[in-house]
Protein backbone atom coordinates (compact mmCIF):
# COMPACT_ATOMS: atom_id res chain seq x y z
CA UNK A 1 0.00 0.00 0.00
CA UNK A 2 1.08 3.66 -0.67
CA UNK A 3 0.09 6.36 1.98
CA UNK A 4 0.63 9.98 1.48
CA UNK A 5 1.51 10.97 5.03
CA UNK A 6 2.44 15.18 4.09
CA UNK A 7 3.15 17.58 2.24
CA UNK A 8 4.84 20.67 3.31
CA UNK A 9 5.04 23.68 1.08
CA UNK A 10 7.00 27.21 1.01
CA UNK A 11 7.22 29.89 -1.76
CA UNK A 12 4.99 28.31 -4.10
CA UNK A 13 2.66 29.61 -6.19
CA UNK A 14 0.67 31.71 -3.42
CA UNK A 15 2.08 30.11 -0.78
CA UNK A 16 5.08 32.10 0.70
CA UNK A 17 8.35 32.01 2.76
CA UNK A 18 6.61 30.59 5.92
CA UNK A 19 6.21 26.86 4.87
CA UNK A 20 2.42 25.42 5.42
CA UNK A 21 2.03 21.82 6.35
CA UNK A 22 -1.08 19.17 5.13
CA UNK A 23 -1.17 16.10 7.14
CA UNK A 24 -2.89 13.00 4.70
CA UNK A 25 -2.33 10.43 7.46
CA UNK A 26 -5.95 10.14 8.41
CA UNK A 27 -9.11 8.12 7.23
CA UNK A 28 -11.89 10.58 7.23
CA UNK A 29 -13.78 12.73 4.52
CA UNK A 30 -12.27 16.22 4.77
CA UNK A 31 -13.89 19.47 3.15
CA UNK A 32 -11.49 22.40 1.49
CA UNK A 33 -12.88 25.67 1.79
CA UNK A 34 -11.31 28.58 1.15
CA UNK A 35 -11.03 31.82 2.47
CA UNK A 36 -9.57 35.41 0.66
CA UNK A 37 -9.57 37.99 3.40
CA UNK A 38 -8.16 40.12 0.52
CA UNK A 39 -11.96 39.84 -1.11
CA UNK A 40 -13.63 40.26 1.91
CA UNK A 41 -13.62 37.20 4.38
CA UNK A 42 -15.78 33.87 4.40
CA UNK A 43 -18.91 35.07 2.44
CA UNK A 44 -19.63 33.22 -1.17
CA UNK A 45 -17.50 36.00 -2.99
CA UNK A 46 -14.73 35.16 -1.48
CA UNK A 47 -13.63 31.21 -1.86
CA UNK A 48 -11.85 31.79 -5.61
CA UNK A 49 -8.32 32.20 -5.39
CA UNK A 50 -6.86 30.86 -2.04
CA UNK A 51 -4.37 28.52 -3.02
CA UNK A 52 -7.00 25.26 -2.85
CA UNK A 53 -5.50 23.85 -5.94
CA UNK A 54 -2.20 24.72 -4.55
CA UNK A 55 -2.30 22.26 -2.58
CA UNK A 56 -2.52 18.90 -5.39
CA UNK A 57 -0.53 20.95 -7.62
CA UNK A 58 2.54 20.81 -5.12
CA UNK A 59 2.08 17.41 -4.21
CA UNK A 60 2.06 16.23 -8.21
CA UNK A 61 5.35 18.64 -8.35
CA UNK A 62 6.61 16.85 -5.57
CA UNK A 63 6.04 13.56 -7.05
CA UNK A 64 6.28 13.65 -10.94
CA UNK A 65 8.38 17.60 -10.96
CA UNK A 66 5.28 18.75 -12.81
CA UNK A 67 2.21 20.38 -11.58
CA UNK A 68 -0.81 18.53 -12.06
CA UNK A 69 -2.22 21.61 -14.77
CA UNK A 70 0.44 22.86 -17.76
CA UNK A 71 2.18 25.82 -15.62
CA UNK A 72 5.17 26.42 -16.51
CA UNK A 73 7.60 25.12 -14.01
CA UNK A 74 9.41 28.57 -13.73
CA UNK A 75 5.34 29.97 -12.67
CA UNK A 76 5.02 27.64 -10.24
CA UNK A 77 7.53 29.88 -7.66
CA UNK A 78 6.01 32.48 -5.65
CA UNK A 79 6.48 35.75 -7.78
CA UNK A 80 6.52 38.00 -4.54
CA UNK A 81 9.70 36.59 -3.14
CA UNK A 82 10.94 34.70 -6.72
CA UNK A 83 12.89 32.30 -4.86
CA UNK A 84 13.76 29.24 -2.63
CA UNK A 85 10.55 27.09 -3.19
CA UNK A 86 10.33 24.00 -1.85
CA UNK A 87 8.28 21.52 -2.12
CA UNK A 88 8.38 18.20 0.52
CA UNK A 89 5.89 14.83 0.52
CA UNK A 90 6.41 12.07 2.53
CA UNK A 91 4.87 8.60 2.20
CA UNK A 92 5.37 5.36 3.03
CA UNK A 93 5.26 1.33 1.01
CA UNK A 94 5.05 -1.56 1.83
CA UNK A 95 6.40 -0.40 5.21
CA UNK A 96 9.29 1.86 4.18
CA UNK A 97 9.30 5.44 4.80
CA UNK A 98 10.04 7.59 1.74
CA UNK A 99 10.69 11.37 1.63
CA UNK A 100 10.67 13.76 -1.78
CA UNK A 101 12.18 16.98 -1.95
CA UNK A 102 12.24 19.44 -4.78
CA UNK A 103 13.03 23.32 -5.14
CA UNK A 104 13.99 26.02 -7.39
CA UNK A 105 15.97 28.87 -7.23
CA UNK A 106 18.20 27.01 -6.32
CA UNK A 107 17.38 23.90 -8.54
CA UNK A 108 17.22 20.76 -5.91
CA UNK A 109 16.39 17.64 -5.70
CA UNK A 110 16.68 14.35 -3.04
CA UNK A 111 14.89 11.63 -2.32
CA UNK A 112 14.98 9.83 1.18
CA UNK A 113 14.71 5.94 1.34
CA UNK A 114 14.29 5.66 5.28
CA UNK A 115 16.77 8.28 6.09
CA UNK A 116 19.35 7.80 3.82
CA UNK A 117 19.38 10.20 0.89
CA UNK A 118 19.78 8.30 -2.47
CA UNK A 119 22.58 9.60 -4.73
CA UNK A 120 21.63 11.48 -7.52
CA UNK A 121 23.34 11.92 -10.92
CA UNK A 122 23.36 13.85 -13.90
CA UNK A 123 20.95 16.53 -11.90
CA UNK A 124 19.56 19.59 -13.94
CA UNK A 125 17.51 22.06 -13.10
CA UNK A 126 16.55 20.27 -10.10
CA UNK A 127 15.71 16.82 -11.70
CA UNK A 128 17.16 13.70 -12.33
CA UNK A 129 15.52 11.35 -14.97
CA UNK A 130 17.51 8.16 -13.63
CA UNK A 131 15.83 8.97 -9.79
CA UNK A 132 12.13 9.99 -11.06
CA UNK A 133 12.16 7.17 -13.11
CA UNK A 134 12.78 4.99 -9.73
CA UNK A 135 10.25 7.26 -8.08
CA UNK A 136 7.53 6.41 -10.48
CA UNK A 137 8.72 2.84 -10.27
CA UNK A 138 8.60 2.42 -6.78
CA UNK A 139 4.63 4.64 -6.89
CA UNK A 140 3.42 2.73 -10.00
CA UNK A 141 1.07 5.11 -10.67
CA UNK A 142 1.97 7.21 -14.15
CA UNK A 143 1.39 11.50 -14.20
CA UNK A 144 -1.65 10.64 -16.40
CA UNK A 145 -2.81 7.77 -14.08
CA UNK A 146 -2.01 10.28 -11.01
CA UNK A 147 -4.83 12.93 -12.53
CA UNK A 148 -7.10 10.76 -13.18
CA UNK A 149 -7.46 8.46 -9.35
CA UNK A 150 -5.44 10.12 -7.07
CA UNK A 151 -6.23 13.82 -8.07
CA UNK A 152 -9.16 14.33 -9.46
CA UNK A 153 -9.50 17.84 -11.22
CA UNK A 154 -11.73 20.25 -13.27
CA UNK A 155 -8.66 21.56 -15.32
CA UNK A 156 -7.85 18.01 -16.05
CA UNK A 157 -9.60 16.95 -19.30
CA UNK A 158 -11.82 14.19 -18.70
CA UNK A 159 -10.80 10.50 -19.56
CA UNK A 160 -13.93 10.42 -22.58
CA UNK A 161 -12.98 13.69 -23.74
CA UNK A 162 -9.54 12.49 -25.10
CA UNK A 163 -8.51 11.38 -28.27
CA UNK A 164 -8.96 7.48 -28.77
CA UNK A 165 -5.49 6.55 -28.83
CA UNK A 166 -4.93 9.15 -25.09
CA UNK A 167 -7.50 6.79 -23.89
CA UNK A 168 -6.63 3.26 -25.34
CA UNK A 169 -3.11 4.56 -23.80
CA UNK A 170 -5.05 5.51 -19.70
CA UNK A 171 -6.39 1.91 -20.24
CA UNK A 172 -4.06 -0.10 -21.17
CA UNK A 173 -2.07 1.13 -18.15
CA UNK A 174 -4.84 0.29 -15.77
CA UNK A 175 -5.62 -2.95 -16.86
CA UNK A 176 -1.56 -3.69 -17.23
CA UNK A 177 -1.34 -4.37 -20.29
CA UNK A 178 0.86 -1.24 -20.62
CA UNK A 179 3.07 -3.45 -18.31
CA UNK A 180 2.92 -5.99 -21.00
CA UNK A 181 4.22 -3.24 -23.40
CA UNK A 182 6.98 -2.25 -20.72
CA UNK A 183 7.91 -5.94 -20.46
CA UNK A 184 7.66 -5.99 -24.45
CA UNK A 185 9.84 -2.93 -24.47
CA UNK A 186 12.35 -5.04 -21.69
CA UNK A 187 12.10 -7.43 -24.39
CA UNK A 188 12.73 -5.63 -27.38
CA UNK A 189 15.97 -4.92 -25.32
CA UNK A 190 17.29 -8.24 -24.27
CA UNK A 191 15.98 -9.49 -27.94
CA UNK A 192 18.64 -6.85 -29.27
CA UNK A 193 20.35 -7.67 -27.23
CA UNK A 194 20.19 -11.58 -28.41
CA UNK A 195 20.66 -10.40 -32.20
CA UNK A 196 23.67 -8.69 -31.39
CA UNK A 197 25.15 -11.71 -29.68
CA UNK A 198 23.42 -13.94 -32.66
CA UNK A 199 24.99 -11.06 -35.00
CA UNK A 200 28.68 -11.05 -32.93
CA UNK A 201 28.98 -15.09 -32.93
CA UNK A 202 28.24 -15.15 -36.66
CA UNK A 203 31.06 -12.92 -36.88
CA UNK A 204 33.20 -14.92 -34.90
CA UNK A 205 32.51 -18.22 -36.47
CA UNK A 206 32.97 -16.29 -39.66
CA UNK A 207 36.22 -15.00 -38.33
CA UNK A 208 37.43 -18.41 -37.10
CA UNK A 209 36.58 -19.82 -40.67
CA UNK A 210 38.38 -17.07 -42.38
CA UNK A 211 41.19 -18.18 -40.67
CA UNK A 212 40.92 -21.57 -40.74
CA UNK A 213 40.30 -21.56 -44.53
CA UNK A 214 43.48 -19.27 -44.39
CA UNK A 215 45.14 -21.66 -42.46
CA UNK A 216 44.07 -24.29 -44.45
CA UNK A 217 45.54 -22.56 -47.83
CA UNK A 218 48.99 -22.44 -45.61
CA UNK A 219 48.46 -25.92 -44.91
CA UNK A 220 47.61 -26.80 -48.47
CA UNK A 221 51.04 -24.52 -49.74
CA UNK A 222 53.18 -26.47 -47.20
CA UNK A 223 51.90 -29.70 -48.56
CA UNK A 224 52.94 -28.54 -52.19
CA UNK A 225 56.15 -28.06 -51.03
CA UNK A 226 56.72 -30.84 -48.73
CA UNK A 227 55.93 -32.79 -52.37
CA UNK A 228 58.51 -30.68 -54.23
CA UNK A 229 60.54 -31.19 -51.52
CA UNK A 230 60.42 -35.01 -50.91
CA UNK A 231 60.44 -35.21 -55.05
CA UNK A 232 63.46 -32.86 -55.13
CA UNK A 233 65.22 -35.10 -51.63
CA UNK A 234 64.27 -38.62 -53.39
CA UNK A 235 65.49 -37.11 -57.18
CA UNK A 236 68.99 -36.08 -55.55
CA UNK A 237 69.26 -39.33 -53.78
CA UNK A 238 68.63 -41.09 -56.80
CA UNK A 239 71.31 -39.16 -58.69
CA UNK A 240 74.01 -39.31 -56.08
CA UNK A 241 73.58 -42.98 -56.05
CA UNK A 242 73.65 -43.50 -60.00
CA UNK A 243 76.40 -41.49 -59.74
CA UNK A 244 78.30 -43.21 -57.07
CA UNK A 245 77.35 -46.80 -59.06
CA UNK A 246 78.97 -45.44 -61.70
CA UNK A 247 81.81 -44.54 -59.77
CA UNK A 248 81.95 -48.17 -58.07
CA UNK A 249 82.01 -50.01 -61.59
CA UNK A 250 85.96 -48.81 -61.01
CA UNK A 251 88.20 -50.73 -58.66
CA UNK A 252 89.64 -47.57 -57.34
CA UNK A 253 91.43 -49.80 -55.17
CA UNK A 254 93.05 -51.71 -57.25
CA UNK A 255 93.62 -48.98 -59.69
CA UNK A 256 95.31 -47.35 -57.15
CA UNK A 257 97.17 -50.10 -56.55
CA UNK A 258 98.04 -50.62 -60.24
CA UNK A 259 99.25 -46.97 -60.34
CA UNK A 260 101.20 -47.86 -57.24
CA UNK A 261 103.16 -50.98 -59.41
CA UNK A 262 103.45 -48.86 -62.25
CA UNK A 263 105.23 -46.45 -60.53
CA UNK A 264 107.52 -49.22 -59.02
CA UNK A 265 107.71 -50.07 -62.33
CA UNK A 266 108.37 -46.99 -64.13
CA UNK A 267 111.26 -46.85 -61.36
CA UNK A 268 112.74 -50.03 -62.20
CA UNK A 269 112.19 -49.65 -65.26
CA UNK A 270 114.42 -46.07 -64.77
CA UNK A 271 116.65 -47.88 -62.81
CA UNK A 272 117.48 -50.26 -65.42
CA UNK A 273 118.05 -47.74 -68.07
CA UNK A 274 120.26 -45.58 -65.50
CA UNK A 275 122.31 -48.83 -64.74
CA UNK A 276 122.69 -50.16 -68.56
CA UNK A 277 123.91 -46.67 -69.30
CA UNK A 278 126.43 -46.89 -66.24
CA UNK A 279 127.27 -50.18 -67.09
CA UNK A 280 127.96 -49.10 -70.74
CA UNK A 281 129.90 -46.13 -69.54
CA UNK A 282 131.98 -48.57 -67.46
CA UNK A 283 132.71 -51.11 -69.93
CA UNK A 284 133.97 -47.70 -71.97
CA UNK A 285 136.07 -46.60 -69.63
CA UNK A 286 137.54 -50.18 -69.19
CA UNK A 287 138.12 -50.09 -72.60
CA UNK A 288 139.35 -46.63 -72.53
CA UNK A 289 141.54 -47.77 -69.44
CA UNK A 290 142.70 -51.05 -70.95
CA UNK A 291 143.95 -49.64 -74.09
CA UNK A 292 145.85 -46.74 -71.94
CA UNK A 293 147.26 -49.77 -69.89
CA UNK A 294 148.48 -51.14 -73.17
CA UNK A 295 150.20 -47.80 -74.41
CA UNK A 296 152.15 -47.34 -71.22
CA UNK A 297 153.02 -50.98 -71.28
CA UNK A 298 154.12 -50.78 -74.70
CA UNK A 299 155.95 -47.42 -73.33
CA UNK A 300 157.33 -49.16 -70.49
CA UNK A 301 158.86 -51.98 -72.72
CA UNK A 302 160.43 -49.18 -74.86
CA UNK A 303 162.28 -47.59 -72.42
CA UNK A 304 163.09 -50.84 -71.27
CA UNK A 305 165.30 -51.07 -74.24
CA UNK A 306 166.25 -47.14 -73.32
CA UNK A 307 164.66 -46.09 -76.34
CA UNK A 308 162.22 -42.88 -76.04
CA UNK A 309 158.71 -44.18 -76.54
CA UNK A 310 157.83 -41.18 -78.66
CA UNK A 311 160.57 -40.38 -80.52
CA UNK A 312 162.83 -43.65 -80.42
CA UNK A 313 166.11 -41.98 -79.32
CA UNK A 314 168.11 -43.27 -77.16
CA UNK A 315 167.72 -42.39 -73.74
CA UNK A 316 170.80 -41.53 -71.01
CA UNK A 317 170.00 -43.64 -67.69
CA UNK A 318 169.45 -40.69 -65.67
CA UNK A 319 166.88 -39.50 -67.93
CA UNK A 320 165.48 -42.87 -68.61
CA UNK A 321 164.91 -43.14 -65.15
CA UNK A 322 163.19 -40.28 -64.66
CA UNK A 323 161.08 -41.05 -67.28
CA UNK A 324 160.21 -44.80 -66.96
CA UNK A 325 159.40 -43.68 -63.38
CA UNK A 326 157.21 -41.42 -64.50
CA UNK A 327 155.57 -44.07 -66.90
CA UNK A 328 155.32 -46.67 -64.48
CA UNK A 329 153.57 -44.25 -62.28
CA UNK A 330 151.19 -43.78 -64.68
CA UNK A 331 150.58 -47.19 -65.12
CA UNK A 332 150.02 -47.77 -61.87
CA UNK A 333 147.20 -44.85 -61.26
CA UNK A 334 145.73 -46.65 -64.77
CA UNK A 335 145.52 -50.03 -63.04
CA UNK A 336 144.23 -49.13 -60.41
CA UNK A 337 141.67 -47.02 -61.80
CA UNK A 338 140.94 -50.16 -64.21
CA UNK A 339 140.63 -51.91 -60.89
CA UNK A 340 138.17 -49.37 -59.65
CA UNK A 341 135.90 -49.11 -62.63
CA UNK A 342 136.11 -53.22 -63.05
CA UNK A 343 134.61 -52.97 -59.57
CA UNK A 344 131.95 -50.54 -60.21
CA UNK A 345 131.11 -52.63 -63.61
CA UNK A 346 131.03 -55.63 -61.24
CA UNK A 347 128.34 -54.00 -58.85
CA UNK A 348 126.56 -52.67 -61.94
CA UNK A 349 125.82 -56.18 -63.35
CA UNK A 350 124.97 -57.16 -59.57
CA UNK A 351 122.45 -54.33 -59.24
CA UNK A 352 121.09 -55.03 -62.66
CA UNK A 353 121.38 -58.95 -62.15
CA UNK A 354 119.48 -57.66 -58.81
CA UNK A 355 116.51 -55.90 -59.93
CA UNK A 356 115.65 -58.77 -62.13
CA UNK A 357 113.58 -58.52 -65.32
CA UNK A 358 111.41 -55.78 -65.92
CA UNK A 359 107.98 -57.67 -66.36
CA UNK A 360 104.78 -56.60 -68.31
CA UNK A 361 104.07 -52.63 -67.67
CA UNK A 362 100.58 -52.50 -65.09
CA UNK A 363 97.61 -51.72 -66.75
CA UNK A 364 95.72 -48.37 -65.61
CA UNK A 365 92.18 -46.93 -66.21
CA UNK A 366 93.14 -43.42 -65.30
CA UNK A 367 96.41 -41.77 -67.07
CA UNK A 368 97.65 -39.66 -63.69
CA UNK A 369 97.36 -41.19 -60.15
CA UNK A 370 95.80 -38.15 -59.18
CA UNK A 371 92.73 -38.96 -61.38
CA UNK A 372 92.41 -42.09 -59.40
CA UNK A 373 92.99 -40.23 -55.86
CA UNK A 374 90.09 -37.99 -57.01
CA UNK A 375 87.83 -40.66 -58.26
CA UNK A 376 88.42 -42.17 -54.90
CA UNK A 377 87.68 -38.85 -52.89
CA UNK A 378 83.95 -38.00 -55.12
CA UNK A 379 83.58 -41.91 -54.29
CA UNK A 380 83.64 -40.89 -50.40
CA UNK A 381 81.81 -37.71 -50.89
CA UNK A 382 79.26 -38.81 -52.57
CA UNK A 383 78.76 -41.02 -49.20
CA UNK A 384 79.06 -38.50 -47.29
CA UNK A 385 76.34 -36.65 -49.11
CA UNK A 386 74.13 -39.63 -49.63
CA UNK A 387 74.20 -40.09 -45.79
CA UNK A 388 73.52 -36.64 -45.16
CA UNK A 389 70.72 -36.80 -47.30
CA UNK A 390 69.00 -40.13 -46.44
CA UNK A 391 69.57 -38.30 -42.58
CA UNK A 392 67.60 -35.11 -43.52
CA UNK A 393 63.92 -35.22 -42.36
CA UNK A 394 61.14 -33.73 -43.89
CA UNK A 395 61.02 -29.96 -42.74
CA UNK A 396 57.05 -29.34 -43.49
CA UNK A 397 55.78 -32.29 -41.61
CA UNK A 398 56.14 -31.00 -38.34
CA UNK A 399 54.82 -27.45 -39.66
CA UNK A 400 51.81 -28.95 -40.93
CA UNK A 401 51.09 -31.11 -38.02
CA UNK A 402 51.08 -28.32 -35.30
CA UNK A 403 49.18 -26.38 -37.67
CA UNK A 404 46.58 -28.83 -38.02
CA UNK A 405 46.27 -29.58 -34.54
CA UNK A 406 46.84 -26.30 -33.00
CA UNK A 407 46.23 -23.38 -35.49
CA UNK A 408 43.16 -24.67 -36.42
CA UNK A 409 39.99 -23.77 -34.61
CA UNK A 410 37.40 -26.22 -33.92
CA UNK A 411 33.81 -24.16 -35.11
CA UNK A 412 31.19 -25.21 -32.10
CA UNK A 413 27.79 -24.26 -33.23
CA UNK A 414 26.28 -25.13 -29.71
CA UNK A 415 26.68 -21.25 -28.80
CA UNK A 416 24.53 -19.81 -31.89
CA UNK A 417 22.38 -22.49 -31.99
CA UNK A 418 21.59 -21.49 -28.04
CA UNK A 419 21.28 -17.96 -29.12
CA UNK A 420 19.24 -18.74 -32.71
CA UNK A 421 16.59 -20.73 -30.39
CA UNK A 422 16.88 -17.91 -27.51
CA UNK A 423 15.73 -15.43 -30.22
CA UNK A 424 13.25 -17.34 -31.80
CA UNK A 425 11.75 -17.84 -28.01
CA UNK A 426 11.80 -14.09 -27.36
CA UNK A 427 10.43 -13.15 -30.40
CA UNK A 428 7.86 -15.56 -29.93
CA UNK A 429 6.97 -13.75 -26.75
CA UNK A 430 7.01 -10.63 -28.45
CA UNK A 431 4.26 -11.40 -30.27
CA UNK A 432 2.29 -12.41 -27.92
CA UNK A 433 3.07 -9.06 -25.79
CA UNK A 434 2.69 -6.59 -28.53
CA UNK A 435 0.17 -8.96 -31.01
CA UNK A 436 -3.39 -7.28 -30.11
CA UNK A 437 -5.14 -10.75 -31.27
CA UNK A 438 -2.59 -12.56 -28.92
CA UNK A 439 -4.26 -14.62 -25.98
CA UNK A 440 -2.43 -13.13 -23.47
CA UNK A 441 -3.62 -9.06 -23.84
CA UNK A 442 -7.08 -10.84 -24.72
CA UNK A 443 -7.02 -12.48 -21.14
CA UNK A 444 -6.14 -9.49 -19.49
CA UNK A 445 -8.54 -7.34 -21.28
CA UNK A 446 -11.54 -9.99 -20.60
CA UNK A 447 -10.48 -10.63 -17.13
CA UNK A 448 -10.19 -6.83 -16.23
CA UNK A 449 -12.39 -5.13 -18.13
CA UNK A 450 -15.75 -7.34 -17.18
CA UNK A 451 -14.30 -6.03 -13.08
CA UNK A 452 -14.18 -2.34 -14.71
CA UNK A 453 -17.83 -2.30 -16.14
CA UNK A 454 -19.03 -3.58 -13.39
CA UNK A 455 -17.68 -0.97 -11.12
CA UNK A 456 -18.67 1.61 -13.30
CA UNK A 457 -22.28 0.14 -13.47
CA UNK A 458 -22.20 0.17 -9.58
CA UNK A 459 -20.52 3.46 -9.26
CA UNK A 460 -23.18 5.02 -12.05
CA UNK A 461 -26.11 3.34 -10.36
CA UNK A 462 -25.44 4.80 -6.68
CA UNK A 463 -24.42 8.55 -8.54
CA UNK A 464 -27.67 8.07 -10.27
CA UNK A 465 -27.32 8.25 -13.56
CA UNK A 466 -29.24 6.47 -15.66
CA UNK A 467 -26.81 6.03 -18.66
CA UNK A 468 -25.40 2.74 -19.72
CA UNK A 469 -21.82 3.01 -20.41
CA UNK A 470 -19.76 -0.02 -21.28
CA UNK A 471 -15.85 -0.52 -22.31
CA UNK A 472 -15.50 -2.54 -25.03
CA UNK A 473 -13.07 -5.46 -25.77
CA UNK A 474 -11.49 -3.53 -28.38
CA UNK A 475 -11.13 -0.67 -25.41
CA UNK A 476 -13.41 1.38 -26.80
CA UNK A 477 -16.26 3.12 -25.12
CA UNK A 478 -19.78 2.88 -25.51
CA UNK A 479 -22.87 5.22 -24.27
CA UNK A 480 -26.40 3.94 -24.38
CA UNK A 481 -29.76 5.54 -22.94
CA UNK A 482 -32.68 3.70 -23.67
CA UNK A 483 -31.50 1.81 -26.53
CA UNK A 484 -29.58 5.26 -27.93
CA UNK A 485 -26.19 5.50 -28.75
CA UNK A 486 -24.43 8.70 -27.22
CA UNK A 487 -21.49 10.46 -27.27
CA UNK A 488 -19.78 12.18 -24.13
CA UNK A 489 -20.51 15.98 -25.55
CA UNK A 490 -24.29 14.66 -26.09
CA UNK A 491 -24.35 14.37 -21.80
CA UNK A 492 -25.39 17.67 -19.51
CA UNK A 493 -22.81 18.60 -18.00
CA UNK A 494 -24.05 17.23 -14.53
CA UNK A 495 -24.39 13.59 -16.28
CA UNK A 496 -20.51 14.48 -17.80
CA UNK A 497 -19.44 14.99 -13.52
CA UNK A 498 -21.44 11.85 -12.67
CA UNK A 499 -20.04 9.81 -15.07
CA UNK A 500 -16.36 11.64 -14.83
CA UNK A 501 -16.59 10.90 -10.68
CA UNK A 502 -17.90 7.31 -11.88
CA UNK A 503 -15.29 6.86 -14.06
CA UNK A 504 -12.24 7.83 -11.43
CA UNK A 505 -13.64 5.24 -8.68
CA UNK A 506 -13.98 2.83 -10.96
CA UNK A 507 -10.44 3.09 -12.26
CA UNK A 508 -9.38 3.26 -8.71
CA UNK A 509 -11.13 -0.05 -7.73
CA UNK A 510 -9.54 -1.82 -10.87
CA UNK A 511 -6.05 0.07 -10.04
CA UNK A 512 -6.22 -0.72 -6.45
CA UNK A 513 -7.25 -4.86 -7.24
CA UNK A 514 -4.61 -5.42 -9.14
CA UNK A 515 -1.62 -3.28 -8.09
CA UNK A 516 -1.84 -1.70 -4.77
CA UNK A 517 -3.86 0.61 -2.21
CA UNK A 518 -3.66 4.35 -2.19
CA UNK A 519 -4.87 6.10 0.75
CA UNK A 520 -5.25 9.41 -0.74
CA UNK A 521 -8.04 10.90 -3.08
CA UNK A 522 -8.27 14.58 -4.24
CA UNK A 523 -12.02 15.84 -5.26
CA UNK A 524 -11.25 19.38 -6.68
CA UNK A 525 -14.21 21.04 -7.49
CA UNK A 526 -15.94 18.64 -9.25
CA UNK A 527 -19.45 18.18 -7.44
CA UNK A 528 -19.33 22.05 -7.45
CA UNK A 529 -20.12 21.78 -10.97
CA UNK A 530 -23.49 20.97 -12.25
CA UNK A 531 -24.33 18.81 -9.68
CA UNK A 532 -28.17 18.57 -8.67
CA UNK A 533 -29.15 17.91 -4.66
CA UNK A 534 -29.05 14.34 -5.36
CA UNK A 535 -25.95 14.60 -6.97
CA UNK A 536 -24.45 15.83 -4.55
CA UNK A 537 -25.87 13.90 -1.80
CA UNK A 538 -25.36 10.54 -3.71
CA UNK A 539 -21.21 11.87 -4.45
CA UNK A 540 -21.00 12.73 -0.97
CA UNK A 541 -22.66 9.40 0.96
CA UNK A 542 -20.10 7.54 -1.99
CA UNK A 543 -17.01 9.52 -0.82
CA UNK A 544 -18.61 8.81 3.20
CA UNK A 545 -18.42 5.21 2.35
CA UNK A 546 -14.91 4.89 0.49
CA UNK A 547 -13.35 6.83 3.44
CA UNK A 548 -14.70 4.69 5.80
CA UNK A 549 -14.61 1.27 4.99
CA UNK A 550 -11.66 2.18 2.23
CA UNK A 551 -9.60 3.84 5.03
CA UNK A 552 -8.39 6.97 2.68
CA UNK A 553 -8.07 9.95 3.21
CA UNK A 554 -10.51 11.76 0.70
CA UNK A 555 -9.89 15.83 0.49
CA UNK A 556 -13.12 17.26 -0.84
CA UNK A 557 -11.94 20.82 -2.52
CA UNK A 558 -15.54 22.78 -2.68
CA UNK A 559 -16.88 26.63 -3.09
CA UNK A 560 -19.91 25.46 -1.38
CA UNK A 561 -20.66 26.60 2.21
CA UNK A 562 -23.95 24.11 2.21
CA UNK A 563 -21.30 21.18 2.82
CA UNK A 564 -19.88 22.05 5.75
CA UNK A 565 -22.62 20.57 7.40
CA UNK A 566 -22.62 17.25 5.10
CA UNK A 567 -18.99 16.92 5.98
CA UNK A 568 -17.34 15.99 9.28
CA UNK A 569 -13.63 17.76 8.38
CA UNK A 570 -13.03 20.94 7.11
CA UNK A 571 -9.72 22.08 6.62
CA UNK A 572 -9.35 26.01 5.63
CA UNK A 573 -7.49 27.33 3.06
CA UNK A 574 -6.69 31.32 3.76
CA UNK A 575 -5.68 33.89 1.49
CA UNK A 576 -4.13 37.12 3.23
CA UNK A 577 -1.65 39.83 2.17
CA UNK A 578 -1.30 37.54 -1.03
CA UNK A 579 -0.22 34.74 0.92
CA UNK A 580 -1.86 31.61 1.63
CA UNK A 581 -1.52 29.51 4.56
CA UNK A 582 -3.41 26.46 5.79
CA UNK A 583 -5.10 25.92 8.85
CA UNK A 584 -2.96 24.17 11.24
CA UNK A 585 -5.91 21.93 12.21
CA UNK A 586 -9.27 20.56 10.42
CA UNK A 587 -12.15 21.80 11.78
CA UNK A 588 -14.39 18.73 13.53
CA UNK A 589 -18.57 19.66 12.47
Amino acid sequence: MIKIKSLTVKNFMSVGNATQAVQFDRNDLTLVLGENVDLGGDDSGARNGTGKTTIINALSYALYGTALTNIRKDNLINKTNGKAMMVTVAFEKDGTDYKIERGRKPNTMAFYVGDVEKEITDEAQGDSRETQQEIERLLGISHDMFKHIVALNTYTEPFLSLKANEQRSIIEQLLGITMLSEKADKLKELSKATKDAVTQEEYRIKAVGDANKRIEEQIENLKRRQTMWVNKHQTDIAALQVEYDELSKIDIEAELAAHKALGEYNQKSKDITDLNKAIRRAELDRDREGRDIKKIEKDIADLNDHKCYACGQELHDEKHEEVLSGKQEVLKELLEQQALTTAQYNELCVAVAELGELGLRPKVYYDQEADAFEHRSSMANILTQLASKQGESDPYTEQIEEMSSQALETIEYDTINDLNNLKEHQEFLLKLLTNKDSFIRKRIIDQNLSYLNARLGQYLDRIGLPHTVKFNNDLTVSITELGRDLDFDNLSRGERNRLILSLSWAFRDVWESLYQAINLLFIDEMIDSGLDSSGVENSLSILKKMSREGKKSIWLVSHRDELVGRVGQVFRVIKENGYTTYSTETETI
